[in-house]
């Protein structure tokens, strides 16, 4: 037999539930909803702000086209010649190199990939065995 003196009194009371007619205890044909408009009716979207256009979430979300957007990969990390000029006569040059004279980072080059770029005529000859750097040609 349970003793009713230890038993604790419920003292919260259940919310009211909205659009249930006039025996809800909100009264009216409304159900405490106001009258007409979107936030009225039973399913309000996700990105309903009232009327307010001209500051609403999408007007504030950036421009996803244009200009660096749509690009699959990014940009290879662009050495030029000038930087390679004191390197000897017959050097091959390859992504170690690059990272081993401090010409590029390393991590960098391994996430971006490098590419060679001619912007002076290079005296000494040098073999490019860098993967994107197929139109650098030198003497």
């Amino acid at each position: 037999m349970i003793n009713n003196m230890n038993l604790q009194k419920t003292v919260a009371k259940g919310k009211k539930r909205l659009g249930r007619g006039y025996g809800s205890g909100k009264g009216g044909h409304t159900s405490s909803r106001g009258q007409k408009g979107q936030k009225a009716r039973t399913h309000i979207g996700i990105m309903f702000e009232g009327m307010k256009m001209k500051k609403s979430l999408i007007k504030r979300l950036p421009f996803q086209r244009g200009k660096g957007k749509n690009h699959a990969y990014p940009k290879a990390i662009i050495v030029k010649t000038s930087k390679l000029a004191g390197l000897k006569a017959g050097t091959v040059v390859t992504l170690e190199l690059l990272i081993k004279e401090g010409i590029v980072d390393a991590q960098k080059a391994k996430d971006f990939g490098v590419k060679v770029l001619k912007d002076v005529e290079l005296k000494n000859k040098l073999v490019f065995e860098v993967p994107t750097s197929k139109s650098v040609v030198s003497k």
